[in-house]
């Protein structure tokens, strides 16, 4: 269909739309330019119904994968882009990122994600807005947010323990915990488990049947499922990780990282 600077956008069977971050270099970290490709590429293929009732019009796409290039989905936020901000654009920055999550909540297709390689933060939080995640062999699944000093984002914290239940959650955010593939498919982080190599494939060839379901009756019930206090959770999210992102504790978290080193909090 098109690739532009950061992520691709293609068709990889019909209905089928695909979306992968695209900055190799980076190991696909995502910042504010992944955010607005995804969010205008999303918007321009996939609207949002927010009213519930049946479309006038059939659906250009009926199911919809996330991935990542060169073997790795994303090592999630873009670290040096979030260091010496000020308030406001903390809070710009939040309120970006939560407009792209409120978008990929309320698309009532399929949304799928492949995560190969590495998967950390920000990604998660992306694959968790969906409803399938394919993961391969050689993945690890990565949540770093306490060791630098911030919270969990994307919404993670009602996203995460619904996937995977209260105490994973609870274990995986307060001991920042890197797990493999298979523990990650053990507590049900993903739906299904393939080969390394075999993601893209695999995730292609379910997002192509699940594009054959009634959309209308699939929308619905995806809706019925969502969590209502969605939005309030975002509202706090903002609030809170505003005053992680201008505190000393990020200030500590993201120079033990720069430094290679374990963060220090004690010394504050």
């Amino acid at each position: 269909m098109s690739a532009l600077k950061n992520i691709i956008v293609d068709t990889p069977e019909d209905y089928v739309l695909r979306v992968r971050i695209n900055r190799p270099g980076k190991r696909n970290a995502i910042d504010y330019n992944v955010r607005e490709e995804i969010y205008n590429a999303l918007e321009s293929n996939i609207p949002i119904n927010s009213d519930g009732n049946e479309r006038d019009t059939p659906r250009k796409f009926r199911a919809l994968i996330f991935g990542g290039v060169e073997g790795n989905l994303s090592a999630g936020g873009d670290l040096p882009s979030m260091e010496g901000l000020s308030r406001q654009e903390a809070v710009d920055r939040l309120a970006h990122i939560h407009r792209l999550c409120r978008y990929v909540a309320n698309i009532d297709v399929p949304v799928l994600t492949c995560v190969n390689g590495a998967a950390a933060g920000a990604a998660i939080g992306l694959a968790l807005l969906g409803d399938y995640i394919i993961g391969e062999r050689n993945s690890r699944i990565i949540v770093p947010f306490l060791k630098l000093g911030l919270i969990p984002d994307w919404g993670m914290i009602q996203t995460l323990p619904a996937r995977v239940g209260l105490p994973a959650a609870r274990r995986m955010i307060f001991e920042s915990q890197t797990i493999d593939a298979e523990e990650a498919h053990k507590i049900g982080f993903f739906d299904t488990l393939v080969d390394e190599g075999a993601g893209e494939v695999e995730t292609i060839k379910k997002a192509t049947r699940l594009a054959q379901l009634p959309m209308h009756a699939f929308g619905l019930v995806k809706r019925q499922l969502s969590t209502p206090n969605f939005n309030e959770i975002l509202d706090d999210e903002l609030s809170n990780q505003v005053s992680c992102l201008t505190g000393p504790e990020f200030d500590e978290g993201f120079k033990s990282f720069m430094e290679k080193r374990r963060a220090d909090f004690k010394k504050l």
